[in-house]
């Protein structure tokens, strides 16, 4: 083959290479941003502002948990969820009790903010790992029975999502709720 066919070809193969590197980027950037914030969705810290302190602990005869509950069970399944991603030593945790919070357990507004703190500091470490072009996001975990951090990160997003529309029929059904 003559040198100049050799010499197409191999620029061709660079051109693809970044515009898969660039697809990559963007794809990374793309999710690290869908988990940063709602989209089509109310962020889980707008779903729970400026509810008191009865508010969160209301129990509604038609729902099984309170708001503090699910924003605690949002929370600690994401925790789950990033320390399997990042935890060679992952040791799986008991369903539901390692879920949920104590169903006595009643929220403070200082428990909600650590609790939306420690939410947001995890959900930056999932935009951290998704944007670190070292992690193969598609690679099934090494520890794990085939999952990917893909998976793992779309499960998260989805898991949030659900339940703080929850939250919101909630408010809706305790008048609590702009319209």
């Amino acid at each position: 083959m003559p040198a100049y066919g050799k010499l197409m070809r191999a620029g061709a193969s660079l051109q693809n290479d970044a515009k898969t590197m660039t697809d990559d980027k963007n794809f990374r950037q793309g999710l690290a941003k869908y988990l940063a914030s709602g989209h089509a969705h109310v962020a889980l810290s707008e779903a729970v502002a400026g509810l008191s302190e009865a508010q969160l602990n209301k129990k509604l005869r038609t729902f099984p948990s309170t708001i503090w509950q699910l924003l605690e069970h949002i929370r600690m399944a994401q925790w789950d969820m990033l320390d399997f991603i990042r935890n060679p030593e992952y040791e799986e945790m008991d369903w539901p009790d390692d879920y949920w919070p104590d169903p006595k357990q009643r929220a403070t507004r200082k428990t909600i903010n650590e609790s939306l703190k420690a939410y947001d500091k995890d959900l930056e470490e999932l935009r951290e790992i998704v944007l670190d072009p070292k992690n193969d996001l598609t690679r099934p975990i090494s520890h794990g029975q085939g999952q990917t951090i893909l998976q793992e990160v779309l499960q998260v997003v989805d898991h949030a999502s659900y339940h703080t529309g929850q939250i919101l029929v909630m408010r809706r059904a305790m008048g609590a709720w702009k319209e």
